[in-house]
């Protein structure tokens, strides 16, 4: 995992990994300004991509300084970013020119990467009805997100007309965190449509491993103020929510495309996407006294030797669940172990605990969605995720890097609502460091380290609450 520290108005340097569409290449341009507004002559209808240069004016959203009455206005500079985060869905089509995805294409026998419907259902806007100023080098733009913009591109800037209106002509509402969770997951992790699932295949050819956490990847693309005009018009949710949420949205994500008959095999053997890299690609010696790298983990009951489906969320769910009611939390722990266990006897039995599982999570979601967290809730959540029940669940890299995520997000959302002092977390600083540092290389990643730098910070955290 490549890392970096990034500002993005946070007190957190984050882990940043190369994935689908982000993280590989300089920005993609969007030609020239176009004029602030469109006539309703020049619109086309519900359900067409007008292209990013539709809302590229000085007077909408092309402003090269944040200064605008009501939204920033400078979001597509924001957008192009050519190094950080924030623009790296401007470059996501662009990474396809470059000589690591054309190798990834030339191995499976593609073509061009640019050209590639399997690389431009991601790495690109999906769009079947397309307006003149739409072009695909633009990579992931604005329509992605925000919805195909030709029933709604006039009405949005229209006096008088609300943000419901706009929902009703096609415009997304990405302020609901399940709408915007599935949004994020049909390319950062997949999805049964076609073109928008990386398969073991593509993995094995060279692209990048794929991850997502709903609360971090909002905050690396927010190019707008959470201001009191903007919670008016729409909605907002603490942090520490959006995160619990996310990971309800993308187990439940996984559990139902895992449940489609198209996408469980490969040849002879099951579409290995789902389950955990590291369990199978590990040093591999016949020495008498080489060290057994395979940890047991007690969240898993399967035998040795199987292959482990990536539970990276159910880990953080676990802990996410004590907000939940017990019959609820109880249920989602249940069904966790019946999944696992389902995995060792047969495709069919599996398919119906999964579907199970995945229902279960859905009424997490919604139980999430229901009520903020207190500081009481984010606490008890924060101490599980760091606690001893949920540590030993940490044999590999993925649920090491979604905990220590974790971590970075909840104390994040307890300093945002003045619930314990930033000074205290930076004091934490070392500790988190090191846990990064554990999960910096896959290939390197040891759980014994990882849970000793989590326990110094289980230490600070039981002080300062």
């Amino acid at each position: 995992m490549n890392t970096t520290t990034i500002s993005v108005g946070r007190i957190r340097p984050v882990a940043v990994w190369a994935s689908a569409a982000l993280f590989l290449a300089l920005c993609v341009g969007i030609g020239a300004v176009l004029p602030s507004s469109a006539s309703a002559g020049q619109l086309s209808s519900p359900g067409v991509h007008e292209g990013v240069a539709s809302c590229a004016g000085s007077t909408c959203h092309g402003r090269q300084a944040p200064d605008g009455a009501v939204v920033r206005q400078n979001e597509l500079v924001s957008w192009q970013d050519p190094t950080g985060p924030g623009g790296s869905h401007s470059r996501a089509w662009r990474t396809l020119t470059y000589a690591r995805a054309q190798a990834i294409t030339r191995r499976l026998g593609l073509g061009p990467a640019q050209n590639a419907p399997a690389c431009l259902g991601c790495h690109a806007e999906p769009a079947a009805a397309r307006g003149a100023r739409f072009q695909v080098s633009d990579g992931v733009g604005c329509e992605s997100c925000h919805g195909a913009s030709g029933g709604w591109i006039a009405s949005h800037y229209t006096v008088g007309v609300g943000h419901a209106d706009n929902v009703a002509r096609g415009m997304t509402p990405l302020e609901d965190p399940v709408v915007r969770a599935n949004v994020c997951l049909d390319c950062h992790w997949g999805s049964d449509r076609p073109n928008q699932f990386v398969t073991h295949e593509m993995m094995s050819a060279g692209h990048p491993r794929l991850s997502f956490e709903l609360e971090l990847f909002t905050a690396f693309q927010q190019h707008h103020d959470v201001d009191a005009d903007y919670v008016q018009r729409k909605a907002t949710m603490d942090s520490a929510r959006l995160w619990a949420i996310g990971q309800a949205v993308a187990l439940q994500r996984i559990l139902t495309v895992y449940g489609d008959a198209g996408r469980a095999g490969n040849g002879v053997f099951p579409e290995f996407y789902f389950f955990d890299c590291h369990s199978c690609h590990r040093p591999i010696s016949d020495e008498p006294n080489a060290p057994l790298l395979v940890e047991a983990n007690p969240g898993r009951p399967i035998p040795a030797g199987m292959p482990p489906f990536n539970d990276e969320n159910m880990i953080m769910l676990a802990a996410a669940a004590r907000t939940a009611p017990a019959s609820l939390a109880q249920r989602f722990q249940t069904d966790s172990r019946a999944f696992h266990q389902a995995l060792a006897s047969d495709r069919a039995g599996a398919v119906e605990a999964a579907r199970r599982l995945a229902g279960t999570a859905g009424q997490l979601s919604a139980s999430f969605a229901s009520s903020p967290f207190s500081r009481a809730d984010t606490f008890a959540i924060l101490e599980d995720v760091l606690g001893e029940a949920l540590a030993p669940r940490y044999t590999d890299y993925s649920g090491g890097a979604q905990a220590v995520m974790a971590v970075d997000t909840l104390l994040n959302a307890l300093v945002a609502q003045g619930q314990i002092e930033a000074g205290a977390v930076r004091a934490m600083r070392p500790d988190i460091d090191r846990a990064y540092a554990a999960v910096r290389d896959p290939n390197r990643y040891r759980p014994q380290e990882f849970r000793r730098a989590l326990g110094g910070v289980a230490a600070a955290v039981r002080r300062a609450r």
